[in-house]
């Protein structure tokens, strides 16, 4: 189930106070300016915008040249590793097979699906050095094989009896009657992921979010969504594959909340590097 990961760059303001009375306006300026800040750290953008290297959203050279992670970045892929040659039909076929075949998932999704999706995400699997891209394409079907229980769910398991309102998020209010419980590949969930999901990706996430259980190729562009905001340039960067636990599910799972759940990300995650030839690396766990 998804969290929301908050980038941990921050900024520091230095100010001389020349008067006591100024003191309430200037702190509330600086306190606007810091929410400002941490939220544009979480990229999420528009279409038609980049996602810097630092995590924000705008265009132009800073935002779209050297390090951009998502959105029209001004440069190529770094390598020409096809995403297709990798996520072979064997490949897929060896996790869906292991769902049983009264799971909904088994007629939903399927490599074609995935690949149209991916069409949308020219960055992902093709940073970095070839088995850079290796081991990102693994650590993303290792928690897709965790999150759907190998592709058997297309729903969270009781979702729609879990209350997923962050009433205090403004920007991106509940709809009356509306669930935003897990649904996808990587199991999207809470209005504040849905809200920005849908405007990205051209659905209406807080109206309709059931699209991403009735669309499968919206279905596996949300999961490519968060992962490109969210755990993209932590596998990239060799971070290595605990930090990506730790973008998704970390408040729940991460500093020996569940070690057990943890270890089995893992142990996806070192079967399907294994399958593709390349070594893991290392910080595994979170």
């Amino acid at each position: 189930m998804l969290g929301f990961f908050i980038s941990s760059n921050t900024t520091t303001m230095a100010f001389s106070n020349n008067s006591a009375t100024s003191r309430p306006s200037l702190l509330l300026s600086l306190l606007l300016a810091g929410i400002i800040a941490a939220a544009a750290q979480n990229c999420g953008c528009s279409s038609d915008l980049c996602c810097s290297k630092f995590g924000y959203c705008g265009s132009g050279n800073d935002y779209c040249g050297d390090g951009c992670q998502s959105g029209p970045c001004f440069s190529s892929p770094t390598n020409d590793v096809s995403v297709a040659d990798v996520v072979t039909q064997s490949f897929f076929d060896g996790i869906i097979s292991q769902a049983d075949g009264s799971c909904a998932g088994k007629s939903f999704y399927s490599r074609d699906s995935f690949l149209s999706a991916a069409g949308s995400f020219p960055n992902f699997g093709r940073t970095g050095t070839a088995d850079d891209s290796k081991r990102e394409i693994a650590a993303f079907f290792a928690h897709v094989t965790h999150e759907t229980g190998h592709f058997c769910y297309i729903e969270e398991i009781d979702g729609a009896s879990k209350d997923y309102c962050d009433e205090t998020n403004t920007q991106w209010p509940c709809v009356a009657g509306k669930g935003y419980f897990g649904r996808g590949p990587l199991q999207l969930s809470w209005n504040y992921n849905y809200g920005p999901a849908g405007r990205d990706l051209g659905f209406d996430g807080l109206g309709a979010p059931e699209t991403v259980a009735n669309d499968v190729v919206v279905s596996f562009k949300t999961g490519l969504w968060f992962w490109m905001n969210n755990c993209h340039s932590l596998i990239t960067s060799g971070q290595g594959f605990g930090a990506t636990i730790r973008a998704i599910n970390g408040a729940l799972e991460c500093d020996g909340k569940n070690p057990a759940t943890v270890n089995a990300r893992v142990g996806y995650y070192k079967d399907y590097c294994s399958q593709f030839g390349v070594d893991p690396g290392n910080n595994l766990t979170c």
